[in-house]
């Protein structure tokens, strides 16, 4: 038996309270603004956040991309998509261009973002600041009066102890020169590309029960100390075994025939392009 749902899942009065905290996120960037996060047909911590901006902002025309950890096969993507897909009926695709809304875990796509395109990022852990306070009532208060000394202390104490940053993902950020933000946990090497986007970037927690936003041509810097700068993380010398692809984020694998170490793109839509792109050349240079 199928049973019909709302346009977007939501009635509109939920996505128009969701809307709502969207524009003053907007409004205020890096700012986390609480709203009233649904229940959804999926469990929390698994994208609830990033799937309630999605239906609230997703219109009948938009075409939809969603990534997991830079794939899009995933079990937690293809799942996403399916409710989406059913309950709006529009567009899917895994061509990042191709696409006017992209709900992201854990990854920023490879290709640069147009000032036509959302990114819609989940997001697990909002607050920045909850390592070193557990309260939020305090946590609220120190960003009023941006007081972020904790967080200088959290990276002092990794130098201290590795001699450099050990932020793996979700390393904080300064946005506007105002709020010190969560950027979700990406990867270091995604960090940058938040800067000057010109896509918007909305981030939502579902089980945190915040919204927060990055306008287009927004300033956005890691927090780093000027003798420990700013790294991303390096894959000089590597290149993707299956597109030859440099200078992107790649996973390391293990090749099980020889037992080498081998590198391959995150982002599959990405390595998928460029592979594609690579047999065109390589087909019409054969014509010839």
């Amino acid at each position: 038996m199928k049973i019909d749902s709302h346009f977007a899942f939501f009635d509109e009065g939920s996505k128009k309270e969701i809307r709502r905290s969207i524009l003053k996120a907007v409004s205020i960037p890096g700012y986390q603004v609480p709203f009233a996060s649904r229940e959804m047909p999926i469990a929390r911590g698994w994208g609830t956040g990033g799937l309630q901006i999605t239906l609230s902002i997703i219109g009948k025309k938009d075409v939809l991309k969603v990534i997991d950890q830079g794939a899009d096969e995933s079990v937690n993507a293809v799942s996403i998509k399916k409710l989406v897909n059913a309950t709006t009926g529009v567009k899917l695709v895994e061509r990042t261009l191709d696409a006017s809304i992209i709900q992201s875990r854990h990854r920023i796509p490879e290709v640069p973002l147009t000032e036509n395109q959302i990114l819609v990022l989940q997001v697990p852990e909002p607050e920045p600041l909850r390592k070193v306070e557990a309260s939020e009532y305090r946590t609220k208060i120190l960003h009023s009066e941006e007081d972020y000394s904790g967080a200088w202390l959290m990276l002092f104490e990794q130098i201290m102890k590795f001699g450099k940053t050990a932020t793996g993902a979700d390393h904080p950020v300064y946005v506007n020169d105002r709020y010190v933000m969560a950027p979700s946990p990406i990867p270091r090497f995604d960090n940058p590309k938040m800067h000057q986007s010109d896509a918007l970037i909305l981030l939502g927690a579902g089980r945190e029960k915040k919204i927060y936003a990055i306008p287009p041509y927004t300033d956005v810097h890691s927090l780093a100390f000027d003798d420990h700068p700013f790294s991303v993380e390096s894959f000089a010398g590597k290149h993707c075994h299956l597109c030859g692809a440099e200078d992107v984020f790649m996973d390391e694998l293990i090749d099980p025939a020889t037992g080498d170490t081998i590198y391959q793109c995150n982002d599959t839509s990405y390595c998928m392009e460029r592979l594609n792109e690579n047999q065109e050349i390589e087909v019409g240079g054969n014509y010839a």
